[in-house]
C-alpha cells in the first residue's frame, strides 16, 4: 500500500495557519467497490482510515522506511506574506477610491 506524506495547507474558512506545522502520513484510498445489492460504494480498506502525525518531514519518512511503507513526499509551495496595514485603505496613490 502506498502513503503520501504532506504537509497540510491551510483552511480557506480561516486566517491563520493553524494545523500546518506537522506532517502528515496517510495512506492512499483503496478503489470503492459497488455492493451488487444495493449499490452503495464500499471498500475493505482500514488503512484510509489511518492519519499519522510527526513533527519534521524526516520523521515521516524514516517511519515509513523504517516500516517498509512505500511512500510519495510531497514538498509545501513557498508561501508569500503580504505585509498590510489599515492606512494603506486611505492611501492617495490607490487605484480604486475607498468609499464605504
Amino acid at each position: 500500500m502506498r502513503a503520501r506524506i504532506y504537509k497540510p495547507a491551510k483552511n480557506a474558512m480561516q486566517s491563520a495557519r493553524g494545523n500546518t506545522k506537522q506532517w502528515l502520513l496517510e495512506y492512499e484510498p483503496a478503489p470503492l467497490i459497488p455492493d451488487p445489492l444495493m449499490g452503495w460504494s464500499s471498500t475493505e480498506d482500514t488503512l484510509a482510515q489511518v492519519q499519522l502525525a510527526f513533527e519534521t518531514k524526516e520523521q515521516a519518512v524514516a517511519y515509513a522506511q523504517a516500516n517498509g511503507i512505500d511512500y510519495q513526499l510531497f514538498e509545501p509551495l513557498p508561501t508569500r506574506d503580504k505585509p498590510k496595514a489599515y492606512a494603506d485603505n486611505f492611501r492617495y496613490d490607490r487605484k480604486v477610491p475607498w468609499t464605504h
